[in-house]
């Protein structure tokens, strides 16, 4: 351990060290400087006293508040333990009660007695009702003495259904949870603030209604607040929305609110029903500012404080007088040196008295060249000597444009730029005028800027007059029409009522508009991601003009900073019309495919009614014959003409179904059943199929969801990839094995197009090449000699129009096409979808077929 000499040795030698440096920093400093340092040593002094003084009072009154703050938080705990204590054992009391009823019945008589021994042990209570499942009041107590009513049209302190009351709420959450039920606090028919609990009742697991207490605020705090807590303290009770319920000051009376006051909050537990038990108290303390004796310390801190700052004011008074003058010529000088807008004075006579070094470096000259000079200045352009001479006399006038005057400058070096030039007068300090004052800027740049803005403005105003389309941008706020092109005046003329009725109804536009001034009606508007945020195209219709118009709208921020909309509105009249004429066509279409297709079927319908025809005619010379013998007899001749009407009727409905299916009408979209569908194509398709000895194969599920569809344009898709089918067999003259074409119906759901029908055709053929694939959709393509070329392109045209999908495929067997497979799918509603509808089956599933030969 170091001896203690040697310590005090290295601390007198550090010591010594420190007073040598401070000693030889004080020698440093001028005597100025040193009387300052020595001035402000006792202010300094003066000031940390002050500060410690204020330091310990505020420190003093923070202990002090914070006494009082403790205080009134455990006075404040202490009536919320003394509350919750009294519910929690009332709350005890009637789920006692309520468990005496569940285990035994008892009667209304019985109840009212064990409620008023309950009442007269608990005085908050101010009422014990017994209400039924069907919130009928069956038994009921009142603890403050007035009669209850049992059968009341209106009591607010019953549950009652479809009212939203405090009550009912809480006797649906008691329903509900199976537990008791604190209500929100609500006032009486006696006008005061109650809080009912509701304990439910149950008739074995049955809810049979709930046994009701309601508690007064007001008592309740009355009975909680111990009278040594309400002589210190304000106690009140506040409901979910910071509104007094109850207060224990009410009993002392009105008195006035001493200060701020101090809070302290705490839950009523454990109702949860939002109700908070408020502590408040009131600083008993003196602040700094009512303190004498601090105010004392501050006016003797502040007279001593006085006293050096006047003596240090007078000390230094002399030299700052004598560095006046250096600081302003010097500040002087720097203003100068650090501008960039040439300065000029002229005397009254117009001779330069003075500039500055901008101006110099501007003009190139010299200030020696320029000083003492008179007019024609060296700066002026040679050919402009006139024009300079007469602004210059204006200018000795006094009669210089506010706004400034352009002029022309020419350099030393004989080259010239454009400047603007700003008169102000001089004033001496006597108020007299002596010259004037010119500020000179540059602005060769600002104004080659300026004439490519306006050559600029006025390309794009060109171009924007020169569109078939309207152009108009409107104010968001104030519904003022900006801008509006020539397409758009011409349509529209030159107000906003074009805008409105191109944008259609728009809330947000109007309520925006309505906005009053003093309310900032774009607060909470996302304004970037509005002018970033484009928006779909739409088509509108303009009945004053008879012209449909295709409207792109979006927001942008005008010059001036305002929220616009700006609308680009371009007349698609002629192409509506171009797709209603193209509908149509394809209507027309659909009815020539329909004829095209009975007629390749023409020669197979002639055979089909030729069977029934002869027929007839055979039965009927049969009995003409047999009648003429008199060799027939009535039951003979029942049974013949029963035959022959059969015969007829299946004429007929042949003749029926040719006509419905190349009937031309307008689309129907209907709901249709998909397995008299494919039976409607079937019976239509059975003809071709026998003249070209092909075998049809039809699977449909059973319990198909039905379709919304136009069921004769979908028979006719069936139909044609049938035909289709049926001819690729024949013509390629495949064996009878390969003779057959398989057509299922069957559910699916797939993640693209959710859940559909799908209707495949599979044929046995020789497939198609993958050009045909590729090309099959095309208008007028077909491989057929004699083919229109309209069947495939109209098929797929009719599915796509009921929001579905259509594709081809080879099979293949190896490398082998051994088939060709089209299906289609029409989407399934979902609100029409039954509660049986059975899941999709599996590609693999196993066909029920049926033959049609």
């Amino acid at each position: 351990m170091q001896p203690r000499h040697d310590l005090f040795a290295a601390s007198s030698v550090s010591f010594s060290r420190g007073q040598r440096l401070l000693n030889r920093w004080w020698r440093r400093q001028s005597p100025a400087r040193q009387d300052r340092f020595v001035t402000i040593g006792p202010l300094v002094s003066v000031l940390l006293f002050l500060a410690a003084i204020i330091s310990a009072f505020r420190y003093l009154r923070n202990e002090e508040i914070e006494r009082e703050i403790e205080s009134v938080r455990r006075d404040t705990e202490i009536v919320q333990q003394q509350m919750r204590l009294r519910l929690i054992e009332s709350q005890e009391q009637m789920i006692r009660l309520a468990g005496q009823m569940t285990r035994r019945p008892i009667d209304a008589a019985d109840f009212i007695d064990q409620a008023a021994t309950l009442g007269r042990e608990r005085p908050e209570i101010t009422q014990i009702a017994w209400i039924t499942a069907d919130r009928e009041r069956k038994a009921s107590h009142s603890v403050s003495g007035y009669p209850v009513e049992p059968k009341a049209e209106v009591d607010p302190s019953l549950p009652a259904l479809g009212r939203a009351s405090e009550p009912e709420r809480a006797f649906e959450v008691a329903r509900d949870l199976r537990q008791p039920v604190y209500s929100r606090a609500f006032v009486n028919p006696a006008a005061a603030p109650v809080f009912q609990l509701q304990v439910p009742l149950f008739d074995g697991s049955r809810f049979a209604g709930v046994l009701m207490a309601e508690y007064s605020v007001e008592t309740l705090l009355r009975l909680a607040v111990p009278d040594v807590v309400t002589q210190r303290h304000t106690i009140a009770v506040l409901d979910d929305q910071a509104r007094e319920v109850a207060s224990s000051e009410a009993a002392r009376g009105n008195r006035l609110v001493r200060r701020a006051p101090i809070v302290h909050d705490a839950p009523l537990a454990p109702t949860a029903n939002g109700l908070v038990v408020r502590g408040q108290g009131w600083r008993t303390s003196i602040g700094l500012i009512s303190n004498t004796l601090f105010w004392m310390v501050v006016a003797l801190s502040g007279l001593t404080v006085w006293m050096l700052l006047a003596t240090w004011r007078h000390m230094r008074r002399r030299g700052q007088i004598q560095g006046a003058l250096v600081q302003e010529t010097n500040f002087r000088r720097a203003m100068e040196n650090s501008m960039l807008t040439g300065m000029r004075a002229l005397d009254m006579e117009g001779r330069i008295t003075y500039v500055n070094p901008a101006f110099c470096a501007m003009t190139g000259f010299s200030e020696a060249d320029l000083i003492g000079a008179r007019p024609p200045f060296p700066h002026w352009p040679p050919t402009l000597i006139d024009e300079n001479m007469r602004l210059l006399q204006q200018e000795l006038q006094g009669r210089s444009p506010a706004g400034g005057i352009e002029v022309k400058v020419m350099r030393k070096d004989g080259t010239q730029f454009d400047a603007r030039m700003y008169v102000s007068p001089l004033i001496d300090s006597k108020g007299q005028q002596t010259g004037w004052m010119t500020s000179m800027t540059n602005i060769t740049e600002a104004k080659r800027i300026r004439d490519q803005l306006s050559a600029s403005h006025e390309r794009f105003t060109t171009v924007l007059e020169g569109l078939d389309a309207a152009v108009s941008v409107l104010s968001v706020q104030q519904s003022e029409l900006l801008f509006a092109n020539r397409s758009y005046r011409l349509w529209f003329g030159a107000d906003a009522k074009g805008h409105d009725l191109l944008a259609g109804p728009n809330a947000a536009l109007r309520f925006l508009a309505d906005q009053d001034d003093m309310v900032d009606s774009l607060s909470g508007l996302p304004t970037e991601e509005l002018t970033e945020a484009g928006s779909d195209p739409r088509e509108v219709y303009v009945e004053s003009l008879n012209k449909w118009f295709d409207v792109r709208s979006r927001y942008l921020q005008w010059t001036d900073g305002r929220l616009a909309q700006m609308l680009i509105a371009t007349d698609i009249t002629a192409r509506r019309r171009a797709e209603e004429q193209a509908a149509r066509q394809a209507e027309k279409a659909q009815v020539t495919s329909r004829l095209v297709t009975m007629g390749e079927m023409a020669s197979s319908v002639a055979h089909e009614l030729n069977q029934p025809l002869t027929a007839i005619a055979n039965y009927c010379n049969g009995m003409v014959s047999r009648v003429k013998n008199d060799a027939i007899q009535k039951d003979d001749l029942i049974a013949a003409l029963e035959k022959t009407s059969r015969q007829a009727q299946r004429a007929g409905q042949i003749i029926h179904r040719i006509r419905s299916f190349v009937k031309r009408s307008e689309p129907q979209r209907q709901l249709a059943e998909a397995r008299s569908i494919i039976d409607e194509a079937v019976e239509l398709a059975n003809i071709e199929l026998r003249r070209r000895n092909v075998e049809l194969h039809t699977y449909v599920a059973q319990r198909l969801p039905p379709l919304m569809c136009d069921p004769i344009l979908i028979e006719q898709v069936v139909l044609n990839l049938v035909k289709n089918a049926a001819e690729a067999i024949d013509v390629a003259q495949m064996p009878p094995q390969r003779r057959h074409i398989e057509l299922r119906v069957v559910p699916r759901h797939t993640p693209e197009e959710g859940g559909v029908i799908e209707f495949s055709v599979t044929d046995m053929g020789p497939g198609m090449k993958e050009e045909v694939l590729s090309r099959m959709y095309e208008a007028f393509f077909s491989t057929k000699a004699d083919g229109l070329g309209i069947g495939l392109g109209l098929c797929r045209s009719i599915v796509e129009s009921h929001r579905g999908r259509i594709r081809a495929q080879n099979l293949y067997n190896g490398e082998q096409v051994v088939g060709c497979r089209f299906v289609f799918t029409l989407p399934v509603d979902t609100a029409l979808l039954r509660s049986d509808f059975p899941p999709a089956l599996p590609s693999s599933a196993p066909a029920n077929n049926t033959v049609a030969s």
